[in-house]
């Protein structure tokens, strides 16, 4: 049986909540035990490097990609057990949505609805039926599940687009639904 692969979208920072950064370390740890290999943005700060270094920890296999350009900005964290440098942002993204049997956005900024956004849209558009998940710790993603009801309130995307994305308190519910049906 082949290893799942989780891909992670999560801040580059800590953010004002320090369940988020709990949350972050509890996933990776998780993921270990496991053994679902982590993929993600091979950063070594904020929520990236707390996932990775929780990975690692537990003996997790890691898999990071980041653009030349975050190299420095990021931390580019080298001593993954796969680490892949791109040369733009774009690559970076399908490289690790390419690599991942599913996908996971913990709190995050600007890059992480970015990365949400796209592979959304992707399944949307039947692309990919790959799961895709909002880590709502605290209440966080609350907000954005809003704007997506708002959306499809204005008649701007179908009714179906709320069950592309399941939204999941903590990391319990997270392994309980990838160990579910579609």
């Amino acid at each position: 049986m082949r290893r799942l692969s989780l891909c992670v979208y999560c801040g580059s920072r800590m953010g004002a909540d320090p369940a988020y950064g709990e949350m972050a370390a509890a996933l990776g740890a998780e993921m270990a035990r496991r053994d679902i290999r982590l993929v993600y943005g091979a950063g070594d700060v904020g929520l990236m490097g707390t996932v990775a270094r929780a990975a690692q920890a537990g003996g997790a296999e890691t898999f990071g990609v980041i653009p030349t350009h975050l190299m420095n900005l990021e931390v580019g964290k080298v001593d993954l057990t796969s680490f892949v440098v791109t040369e733009t942002m774009h690559e970076r993204k399908k490289v690790m949505f390419m690599n991942a049997d599913a996908v996971v956005v913990l709190p995050g900024g600007a890059g992480s609805l970015d990365e949400f956004f796209e592979v959304l849209t992707w399944r949307q558009l039947g692309l990919h039926d790959k799961k895709i998940f909002l880590m709502n710790t605290n209440g966080y993603w609350d907000p954005l599940r809003n704007l997506v009801d708002h959306v499809v309130a204005q008649g701007f995307a179908d009714e179906s687009l709320l069950s592309l994305v399941e939204t999941v308190p903590d990391v319990a519910a997270l392994m309980s639904a990838l160990d579910g049906p579609a």
